[in-house]
């Protein structure tokens, strides 16, 4: 099982902060394709994402036990 974190407006369309699936096995970009069509999750394939706390590609390999963080573009000035 993997904890996902949802942060910024994913987490508001998402409608929780975190969720728990298991994944593992599947690269990020096909987490991101899965979440994408389930939560109706837009512009995920533009976010950053953290396995543990550090930052991983689209072809990156979730293990079980994976804590895996979607992080938005942050804009500012």
């Amino acid at each position: 099982m993997n904890k996902i974190l949802f942060f910024a407006h994913l987490k508001d369309e998402a409608g929780e902060d975190n969720i728990r699936i298991d994944v593992s096995g599947k690269t990020v970009a096909e987490v991101k394709e899965l979440l994408a069509a389930e939560y109706k999750l837009q512009k995920l394939d533009s976010a950053m994402t953290a396995i543990n706390e550090e930052f991983a590609s689209n072809e990156d390999v979730i293990q079980p036990g994976d804590e895996v963080a979607f992080i938005p573009p942050v804009s500012g000035g």
